[in-house]
């Protein structure tokens, strides 16, 4: 089945069962020795596109802002076994025009990377796409708080809530994660893996 390795902040490897290895906003954490099929990044910020630490094979696909949201609208790609979904996300500290979440779909298992977004009304669309695993910050100053993770979480429907991008500054704060209260919340530490089913 596919696995999801947690890198720490909002930095996330995937691999399915074929194989095929997506990164999700390169900064934080190891794990990159591992050569990607593909890498998105939501925005340009410094702590989420640190595309140098990818190890490129000969056909390694990078989906950034200016290809998910092309003349603002938001694109579909089918790479690898993965369908990916830009979604909308902003908040004061990220423009809507700079920023993206994703939707992963692979191995009939769909997450949702929310990047780096408040709690937004678009969210509530999501709720169509059955999500499995959301991928939601918590900080609480450039992205939204830990109670509207909670409430993204209840919005969009999904099966489990993953706390990212807890604390600015480091790659997991256990205090700040452990302030989500929600029966869909699963603690993943950095470095550890888990199985998407």
């Amino acid at each position: 089945m596919a696995t999801l390795f947690y890198q720490g902040h909002a930095s996330f490897r995937i691999t399915s069962e074929e194989g095929r290895v997506l990164f999700i906003d390169p900064y934080a954490g190891v794990g990159y020795q591992t050569p990607a099929d593909l890498c998105l990044v939501t925005h340009e910020h410094y702590d989420h596109n640190a595309v140098e630490k990818i190890v490129r094979k000969s056909q390694t696909v990078f989906i950034r802002v200016a290809q998910a949201l092309d003349g603002g609208i938001y694109r579909s790609f089918d790479y690898f076994g993965y369908h990916i979904e830009a979604v909308p996300a902003y908040n004061s500290h990220h423009k809507r025009e700079e920023t993206v979440g994703y939707l992963i779909t692979v191995d009939g298992i769909t997450l949702y990377h929310a990047g780096d977004t408040d709690l937004i009304p678009e969210m509530a669309a999501l709720k169509e796409k059955k999500i499995d695993y959301a991928l939601l910050p918590i900080d609480g100053f450039y992205t939204m708080g830990p109670e509207d993770a909670a409430k993204a979480a209840d919005i969009i429907g999904c099966r489990h809530l993953i706390p990212m991008h807890m604390h600015v500054g480091t790659d997991f704060d256990i205090a700040q994660a452990m302030k989500v209260h929600s029966d869909k919340a699963i603690l993943v530490r950095v470095n550890q893996k888990l199985e998407l089913k």
